[in-house]
């Protein structure tokens, strides 16, 4: 009798958490949704999120709201983030440096990993490895030969320490075994100004920033950091086709925080998967030099796994700590 009056409590609260689900699916969101990004409005990250974001109100029925929170390389949105109530009404929009700044601080609030639930990944954009013409570099093999015949003598620039800039040529120094100095800025811009202007020797820079100056003859894009390469540029080979192995990209994508329910993360999912799929997103996203990837929660949270450990190997590498 009581293990007959056990597995009618189990059925029944089984039961219970079916029906909470199936209810959760069918009403989530009753209010407004927030989308924290812990990155600047207007840099590559916010542009894409925000093609997708706007549009999401349309399918919903909620208002979905944007809240840029910026700091220590996207930790202070991140923290954010992972302590809000995992309600389904609070989501994350991130990308790389979410797997690489954790690295790179001795103290952080919050596991990128175990405190998030992944939803999917919504783009991924590959950037150029560029040099000033006056190199007279026109390959990475011509790159790799001048800086071991010059060790320590030639400079890279990024727009700041644990960047993704900085990271993607800090993981080609590192697998191609050169030693190259490396300048930080202040953003982007003034990198791709630098470098136009002959004052920095290497970047690493957005495709679609740098491609016009490239067709122009100002700049030249020796490789791609993808593994494969781009639509845009077919004749520039990528990074990996000399150096095997090597692939960078800069990824964005959803999470939520951990323990958010299911059904909503299954909502979000399929609309954003759903808005992806038509074309007037698609193009506003390749016009920022991003390509749409829809992945699945867990695939995307296999695809995290990855990128942390290889970030951390590459941090090691270079022996790069912020603090």
């Amino acid at each position: 009798m009581q293990h007959s009056a056990l597995n009618k409590w189990v059925n029944v609260v089984v039961g219970c958490l079916v029906t909470t689900g199936a209810a959760i699916a069918q009403t989530y969101p009753t209010k407004p949704v927030r989308v924290i990004l812990p990155f600047s409005a207007g840099g590559a990250t916010d542009v894409v999120v925000r093609i997708v974001v706007n549009k999401l109100p349309e399918v919903l029925g909620q208002q979905v709201l944007i809240d840029n929170r910026t700091g220590a390389g996207g930790l202070i949105g991140t923290e954010l983030a992972a302590t809000a109530a995992a309600d389904g009404y609070t989501l994350l929009a991130t990308g790389t440096p979410h797997v690489i700044v954790p690295h790179l601080y001795k103290k952080v609030k919050f596991d990128p990993l175990a405190d998030f639930a992944p939803i999917m990944q919504v783009g991924s954009q590959p950037y150029g490895l560029t040099v000033h013409p006056s190199l007279n570099v026109k390959s990475v093999k011509e790159l790799i030969a001048l800086a071991r015949k010059h060790p320590g003598k030639i400079n890279y620039a990024s727009s700041g320490n644990g960047g993704g800039q900085h990271m993607f040529q800090a993981m080609f120094v590192s697998m191609a075994k050169i030693d190259m100095l490396h300048i930080p800025y202040k953003g982007s811009g003034p990198v791709r100004a630098d470098l136009l202007a002959g004052q920095i020797e290497v970047g690493c820079l957005g495709i679609s920033s740098i491609i016009n100056n490239h067709k122009a003859g100002q700049l030249r894009i020796i490789a791609v950091t993808s593994a494969q390469r781009s639509p845009e540029l077919p004749d520039i080979p990528s990074i990996g086709e000399t150096v095997p192995g090597y692939d960078a990209q800069l990824w964005t994508a959803l999470l939520a925080p951990r323990g958010t329910p299911e059904a909503a993360i299954a909502r979000i999912h399929r609309e954003v998967t759903q808005l992806l799929q038509r074309a007037d997103v698609k193009t506003a996203i390749n016009r920022v030099g991003t390509y749409v990837v829809a992945t699945d929660p867990k695939t995307f949270g296999e695809y995290l796994k990855v990128e942390y450990a290889k970030w951390g190997k590459v941090a090691q590498d270079v022996k790069l700590k912020i603090n």
